[in-house]
């Protein structure tokens, strides 16, 4: 557990690493950040992977600090109307409730969608935390993004899905406080408390941590068998 002082130095320096980020992202991106802080902070830079990786690892006492948390969330709703006019599509969710979606003009193939079909939607989210040693890591800000669609006359569907890595440098560590400071890429520093204080010995300052988001969003349109 952090102290409350602890605790506002994290919130506030999620806050600051956001302002590294691209003006375009930064609200989408900040949930995110907000779940990359949490896992710095009760992970300790990854004390119950690096326990889980150790059986795999000849020398774990040297092996830098890393941590992947991933979530995969499946909804399936059903079509209940179409309206190919307004492009206004009424589905009826899992759970029985009904609601509207307007398909923008970039939908494909709607008039292939029929009354009964299925509409699938899987949604993956991970944030990935490693540290390197000097020199190792990409530096900066890396941004991927992949998209697709259906082929024209199949059933509607569609891909989406963004990356993007971020590096800070350690600048400081207070093995007493069990605090590092780390500066992001436009220079601002983010502070972490690290519950377990066994895991920074292998952290140094000069050493790179590389936080890397992802996002993927797909849709798809299934007939009823």
């Amino acid at each position: 557990m952090t102290n409350s002082t602890s605790g506002n130095n994290v919130k506030n320096s999620s806050n600051l690493l956001l302002h590294q980020l691209p003006i375009e992202r930064k609200k989408r991106m900040k949930k995110l950040l907000t779940v990359v802080v949490a896992v710095l902070v009760s992970l300790s830079f990854a004390g119950a992977s690096l326990a889980a990786e150790q059986t795999l690892v000849t020398d774990s006492s040297t092996k830098k600090p890393s941590v992947k948390k991933e979530r995969l969330v499946t909804e399936t709703a059903t079509v209940e109307a179409i309206d190919l006019d307004t492009r206004v599509v009424t589905l009826k969710s899992s759970r029985g409730m009904m609601f509207d979606v307007k398909a923008g003009a970039e939908v494909r193939n709607l008039a292939q969608v029929k009354v009964g079909d299925r509409v699938k939607t899987i949604y993956y989210q991970s944030v990935a935390i490693e540290v390197m040693a000097p020199g190792q890591a990409p530096g900066g800000i890396q941004k991927a993004v992949a998209k697709d669609r259906a082929k024209l006359g199949e059933k509607p569907a569609g891909m989406i899905g963004e990356q993007m890595t971020v590096t800070a440098k350690v600048e400081a560590i207070d093995k007493k406080k069990s605090i590092v400071t780390l500066k992001g890429p436009e220079g601002k520093t983010l502070i972490v408390k690290v519950e377990q204080p066994k895991n920074m010995k292998n952290v140094n300052v000069g050493d790179e941590v590389v936080i890397t988001l992802t996002e993927a969003l797909a849709i798809s349109v299934e007939a009823v068998k």
